[in-house]
């Protein structure tokens, strides 16, 4: 693999083995070609939506005040001249030049990538020092901003603070970030973001499920599939004197049982494949408003290729696929073709197998993916 501009021509393979989850890197000049502004008006006006995942954080007189959207416009109107700062989620599945510069980090598996928010303050903005615990790449768009970062060990936080925000934070190395530098940080590394200009902070962050998360989401997944044999018995009951006390060979008997319950590496990448690809609760698909019957949607993938929605996510291993937390039921000869299309978000016509066709259609119904020829999305 060669070098990777995002990385300020560094090779992903260095990155990887040097810095991920290791220690911070300053890229001056990471990406200044970013596309249409996404300005503040723009921003607010998304904040409004039901879907959207939007917070307002205010720093006054030393505290903190945190509002959870959907906002309505009027309140934009009451804000300050300084130090606020809206954050909008998962930006990229409403704008497609955003939707691209989440998918250039693909030099790391999708199945950590997460989303890219994008965050926008006026002069003095802060959600003040705190530390992620997850990797993230900040990427500064317009203005100024002040990072100040720390490999701390100290996570204590302020008691009744609305957000986490570090009681102690102790400065080791400071930035200014101007448009297109990027900082990219490790999980529970300190950092404090200070805007000195009107700007705007892209948040390029990874899936980081907590091993609890993980285990309960794992348990729920087996519920489904889990098969074990015979029922409850105890022929050699004895009489005890104390009939409120669980008798010990109950436990023993149902412990018996349980130990039963078996999985493998097998099973746990096909939780996976559906855990990691299911999408957000607030994220919802819409069908083809004119939608194309299977002969003439045959024709234009075949013709012009089909791309991914923008909310829509593939994940595989060996030879299984999952789109959006469901498996996806292909032939052994497509898998080639599918993979493809889960690395490149998009399959040219002539890699649109025949056999692929009746999967690709139903897909299309449910809004996974549309015809390269159909140039708008909701």
């Amino acid at each position: 693999m060669g070098t990777n501009e995002l990385l300020g021509g560094m090779s992903a393979e260095v990155f990887l083995r040097e810095y991920w989850h290791k220690k911070p890197l300053l890229i001056r000049g990471a990406l200044r070609d970013v596309g249409a502004p996404v300005d503040f008006d723009w921003l607010s006006q998304l904040a409004q939506q039901e879907e959207v995942e939007s917070r307002l954080i205010e720093s006054r007189k030393g505290g903190w005040h945190v509002e959870n959207g959907p906002f309505r416009a009027s309140r934009f109107k009451r804000l300050p001249e300084s130090d606020w700062t809206l954050l909008v989620q998962s930006v990229n599945h409403h704008l497609p030049h955003i939707d691209e510069i989440l998918w250039r980090f693909n030099f790391i598996p999708y199945a950590r990538l997460d989303d890219l928010m994008i965050s926008y303050a006026p002069p003095g903005g802060t959600v003040g020092p705190h530390f992620d615990s997850y990797d993230v790449f900040l990427l500064q768009v317009g203005g100024r901003k002040r990072w100040q970062i720390s490999a701390q060990t100290d996570d204590a936080f302020i008691e009744d603070a609305p957000i986490r925000v570090l009681k102690d934070f102790r400065v080791e190395e400071e930035y200014i970030l101007e448009h297109g530098d990027m900082l990219y940080l490790p999980p529970r590394y300190a950092h404090y973001g200070v805007a000195m200009e009107p700007g705007m902070t892209y948040s390029i962050g990874f899936r980081a499920p907590s091993a609890q998360e993980l285990a309960t989401e794992f348990l729920v997944y087996m519920q489904d599939r889990i098969c074990v044999e015979g029922r409850y018995a105890d022929p050699g009951l004895q009489w005890q004197s104390d009939p409120a006390r669980i008798p010990q060979a109950m436990v023993d008997e149902i412990a018996q049982t349980l130990a039963q319950i078996r999985w493998d590496k097998a099973l746990v990448a096909d939780f996976l494949g559906h855990y990691l690809s299911e999408p957000k609760a607030s994220v919802f698909y819409d069908a083809p408003e004119d939608e194309l019957d299977e002969e003439d949607f045959a024709v234009c993938v075949q013709r012009d290729g089909v791309r991914l929605s923008r909310k829509s996510q593939i994940l595989y291993t060996e030879s299984l696929l999952y789109c959006n937390g469901e498996i996806l039921d292909v032939d052994a000869e497509s898998v080639a073709c599918w993979q493809r299309f889960a690395n490149q978000r998009f399959l040219a016509g002539e890699d649109v197998r025949d056999s692929m066709l009746i999967a690709l259609y139903q897909g299309y119904l449910d809004g996974y993916w549309l015809p390269e020829s159909i140039e708008v999305e909701k």
